[in-house]
This record gives C-alpha cells, structure tokens and sequence, in this order.
C-alpha cells in the first residue's frame, strides 16, 4: 500500500501469514455489515512492516476507498503525544511533576471538589492537595469530561459546551480557566477519571515553552520523526485525503456525522492536546516506533532524532497508579466491566499489569491507547510488537473491536 508497503515476510519476524488471514476476514466483516465503512490496519515486528491491510472507503458517499495516505482524526491518540511533548519540558527541566498547574495556569490556585448536591446546587469543599502535573499526566487529578454522563459535574460541563467539542471561537486558555471553575469530582491524586486533564496539559506546555502548542509539537516531535501528515488542522490540498466521520445508525450501520466532523478542514481556535490531532497511519507508525526503539536503537530514538531518553519512556509506560491498582478498582464507574481489567495507567499510556484478568490475548508490559473514532495502537517492547488501527465511527465503544484486534494480532505470532 503505497509507503506503507511490507518490509519483511511475516515469517521473518515470527508472525504466521495464514494466521494474519484471520484477522483481516474478521476485520473485513465489519464493513461488509456495513458497521464501518472502512479501515487500514499496521502489524510491525523488530522495526519492520510485516503486515498491511485495508478495507472499505474512506468517504462511502463519495466512493472514495481508504488509501495509504488516508488522514484520520486521532482524538484521544492525541494524548500519547501531548505526553510525550510534557516530558520533552520535564527533561530540560521546565516544571517537575510535583509542581502545581497553579504555577503556569493561575485559575487552578484555588480549585473546589464536589461533595454532593446536583449539577444546579453543587456542595462543593476546598481541595486538600493542588492540582499537579503528575495529576494531569495520569486522569487523577479529578477533572472529568462532559460526555461521560455519569455525574453532575459532567453536566456542569455541558452546560458550559463541554461535551463533542469546546465553545464555538473558545481557545485553550480560556477553556482552562473555565474548566478550573468547575468543581472537581474528588481530591486530586484520589482517583482515575479519563478528563481533559491533557487539554490542560497542553496548556501547561504553552506556557512553560513559550510557544503555541502546535508549534510545539511540529518542532519538537513532527518534524524529527518525519510526520510530515499530523497536526491540528488540514491545508486546502490535503482535505480530501481526510475520511468522513461517522456514528452508529438504524440497524448499527455507519451513518454520517457531519456536524463534529468538519472540525479539522480549518484551523481551530481551540488546540486540544487531548483529541484534537488527526495523522496518517505511517506517521503514527514513526511515533509508536520511537516509542519502541529500533535494534540498535533505544526507546525516544529514530534515525538519529533523539525526542525523549529511554529511561523517561520507561518512567511513562510504567503503572503510576498507588499501590499498583488497575484501572477498574482505582477508576470511576465508567470503567467497570471494561477490558480495564488488570490494566493501569502510566504517564499517557495504558499499562498491561496482569494480561489473564482482561480475558484477552496480551502481554505484560504492553502500552496502549485508543480515540473515540474507534482508533487503536499498542506497543508491546517484549514482543518488539506495534500494531495501529484506523477507522471513523464514533464512539468507540460502539464495537469489541480493540480486544479483537489483540486476540488476532496475538494468535497470529510463532515465537
């Protein structure tokens, strides 16, 4: 497929390709129900592209087929990177993860937590302990989204015009301090709930750099990897490269999703570090290798372009939640019954701890993340392993497809 094209047989690499054929049938089924209109899958072992594939169209109504340099909107794909670009700062020593948000975004001083009432009377306390980075960078610092729906913090919210997207011609700032107005859900450090908390660490990036932060992330991270096709929005020639969006209709077929789709053919007023990315399935292969390390070169390393030290990436795919909890017993609700099981959360990652409780083909020690389009990678350092998926149906929940996805990338391996 284009630039995309296998580098290696998968025997090469221990990957079975009669076994590959699995998961593309049952990857292939999904658009032939007409529950995705398409996708485009990546399996690399060793550094190398060892499987490719794609299915279906990135436009349905256009007729347009997924191609390789298709553009997808990343959403919470996004926060891996934002990650990445906070300790960028972290190791020249702009902040320490101990420091207060306080101290680069003055709103979140005097912050208040939820303790009961509606979302109309909130009964609201002062925080015992600040907001801090470390906070942010592990969803505990009790910040919260508003399509969730579980609480009335959520509603608060979307009250405010927090729930797909920000207030129309609202920037990052400016969201901030709103968002710093809002009771928290519980004493920062106490809890995991998945927020907005990287939005805020955007911000924090922002302001300890000196530079907007898709500024940022272009000269510090884009352009040494080479990811010529990820930013924040589209120039005009690139539009159509970019897939319709898409939601879960009569009968659990695709149907389109204008509205929030269109976000990115323009530049946004809002930069939002935590799902405002979109990229192409080889650039976001160029992160996860970094992330993995090459042989004969270590993890934040590739070709030459040092982004992080390997002992930072091992710090932020570590489990940082206390006493070594997952995220279904530290987490919020949201999360029970979930393959969350047996997963932590490091510094923007998701953290294999224990494969056998999530009842799902895994190893220790792999990392991951997702977006709400039904985006997926994992990196798997023991296997030499990454795989990325790309497809457009919101929400994410909408189809097992991330656990099948590692059922049928992992049965696939020979060694």
């Amino acid at each position: 497929m284009g630039g995309l094209n296998p580098e290696a047989e998968p025997a090469e690499v221990g990957l079975d390709p009669v076994r590959l054929t699995r998961l593309d049938r049952h990857l292939r089924r999904y658009v032939d129900d007409g529950k995705l209109t398409g996708w485009l899958l990546t399996v690399s072992r060793h550094g190398k592209f060892a499987h490719v594939s794609a299915s279906g169209q990135r436009d349905m109504e256009a007729g347009l087929p997924v191609e390789p340099d298709t553009i997808w909107r990343i959403y919470s794909m996004s926060k891996p990177v934002t990650s990445v670009a906070a300790m960028i700062l972290y190791e020249e020593g702009a902040f320490e993860l101990t420091d207060p948000v306080s101290r680069f975004i003055p709103s979140f001083a005097d912050v208040r937590v939820y303790t009961g009432g509606s979302d109309l009377r909130p009964v609201t306390v002062p925080a015992t302990e600040p907001v801090r980075i470390w906070h942010l960078l592990t969803h505990t610092s009790g910040l919260t989204y508003g399509f969730h729906r579980t609480h009335p913090v959520d509603s608060q919210y979307r009250a405010r015009g927090f729930e797909w997207g920000t207030p129309r011609k609202t920037s990052l700032e400016a969201c901030c301090d709103i968002w710093a107005g809002l009771p928290l859900l519980f004493q920062p450090g106490s809890e995991w709930n998945y927020s907005v908390s990287t939005d805020v660490l955007g911000r924090v990036i922002e302001v300890a750099s000196g530079m907007g932060l898709d500024e940022f992330l272009h000269e510090r991270i884009f352009r040494p990897l080479g990811m010529i096709d990820t930013g924040f929005w589209l120039a005009e020639e690139e539009r159509d490269r970019l897939a319709a969006l898409y939601t879960v209709g009569h009968g659990g077929r695709a149907t389109r999703l204008d509205a929030i789709g269109a976000v990115p053919r323009h530049r946004p007023s809002y930069l939002g570090g935590g799902g405002g990315l979109v990229s192409t399935a080889a650039d976001y292969h160029r992160f996860t290798q970094m992330l993995l390390g090459l042989p004969g070169s270590p993890p934040g390393q590739l070709d030459g372009a040092t982004v992080l030290g390997p002992r930072t990436v091992a710090y932020m795919t570590r489990n940082h939640l206390p006493g070594g909890a997952d995220l279904e017993t530290f987490g919020r609700p949201i999360f029970a019954e979930s393959p969350f099981r047996g997963v932590g959360f490091g510094l923007g990652f998701a953290v294999v701890l224990d494969a056998a409780p999530g009842r799902t083909l895994g190893s220790e020690g792999e990392f991951s993340w997702g977006g709400a389009a039904s985006t997926a990678f994992f990196v798997d350092p023991a296997a030499a392993l990454t795989v990325s998926f790309f497809t457009q149906l919101l929400p994410s929940s909408a189809h097992p497809i991330r656990s099948q996805l590692r059922q049928l990338v992992y049965q696939a391996l020979t060694d």
